[in-house]
C-alpha cells in the first residue's frame, strides 16, 4: 500500500500526514490477513509506521478503531444495497434478487469490512454513528420486505415486514458467511452462492403463498389461489400465524 514503507521504515511518532486514515487502512489489512481478533492496537500502529502511542490521538482503543472500520463498512454496504434495490424497479422480486446478489458480492469482495461489521464482536450500540450506519443498511432490506409483503394475494395472511426482513437477512448472512466469503474460510458449494440464495428466497416466498412469477399476468387471469397450507385447514388459527389478513 502507498502509505507503507517496506524497507528502512522509521517510526514517525505523531508526524504523519493522515494518521487516522493510515491506521484504518493498516487495520483493514491486518483484518484481511488475520481476522478482527488477530491483531493488537500496537500492530496497527506498527503497520502504519508510527509509534505505539500515536494511535491514541484518534482512537480511544482497539475497539474504537474496529468500530470506525465497521461504520465505514456499513456505509459502503448501504450504498451497494441501495443501488441494487433501485426502488424496486422493474419489479419487486427482480429488484430483491439484485439486493441478495449485492449482499453476497460485498461479503466476497470486502471480507475485511464484512469481518469488522459482523464478526469483530464490537457492540453496534456502543457507537451511535456505527448504529445509525447499521440501521440504514438494514432498512434497505426492510423496505424491500415491505414491498414483498404487499405481494400477498387476497386472502393470504400477510406476515409482518420486519419478520420477513429478519428471515431474509438471516438467509443472506448465512450464505455469505459460509459460502461467499473472500477468504479461505468459505465452504465449497456445488452451485453458486447467488443461485443458492435465490432458491432459498423463492422457496420462502412460495411457502408464504406469494406469487413469484415475474411475467405480467393476462388481464383476464384469475387471482392466484390460496395454497392449502395457508388456509384454516392447516391447523393454524384463522388468518394464519400472523393474524387475520389486512
Amino acid at each position: 500500500m502507498s502509505w507503507r514503507k517496506d524497507q528502512g521504515r522509521t517510526e514517525r511518532g505523531y508526524h504523519h500526514g493522515n494518521l487516522k486514515e493510515a491506521l484504518l487502512q493498516a487495520a483493514l489489512g491486518l483484518i484481511a490477513e488475520k481476522g478482527a481478533a488477530g491483531f493488537t492496537f500496537a500492530d496497527a500502529a506498527r503497520m502504519a509506521g508510527v509509534s505505539a502511542a500515536a494511535p491514541y490521538r484518534h482512537f480511544r482503543d482497539r475497539e474504537e478503531l474496529l468500530s470506525s472500520i465497521a461504520q465505514r463498512g456499513f456505509e459502503q454496504f448501504e450504498q451497494r444495497l441501495t443501488a441494487a434495490w433501485d426502488d424496486g424497479r422493474p419489479d419487486t422480486v427482480t429488484a430483491f434478487e439484485r439486493v441478495g446478489k449485492a449482499y453476497l458480492a460485498f461479503a466476497r469482495e470486502e471480507p475485511a469490512f464484512y469481518n469488522a461489521m459482523f464478526e469483530s464482536g464490537v457492540p453496534v450500540d456502543s457507537n451511535p454513528a456505527l448504529q445509525a450506519a447499521s440501521e440504514r443498511a438494514f432498512n434497505i432490506i426492510r423496505a424491500a420486505a415491505e414491498r414483498l409483503a404487499a405481494l400477498a394475494p387476497p386472502g393470504t395472511p400477510r406476515p409482518p415486514a420486519m419478520m420477513m426482513a429478519l428471515h431474509i437477512w438471516s438467509m443472506a448472512h448465512g450464505v455469505a458467511s459460509l459460502f461467499s466469503r473472500g477468504d479461505a474460510a468459505r465452504r465449497k458449494l456445488p452451485m453458486s452462492p447467488d443461485d443458492l440464495l435465490e432458491a432459498e428466497v423463492l422457496i420462502y416466498l412460495r411457502g408464504l403463498g406469494f406469487p413469484t412469477d415475474r411475467r405480467p399476468p393476462a388481464r383476464s387471469a384469475e387471482p392466484p389461489p390460496v395454497p392449502p397450507e395457508a388456509s384454516s385447514g392447516s391447523g393454524l388459527p384463522p388468518g394464519g400465524p400472523w393474524g387475520r389478513p389486512k
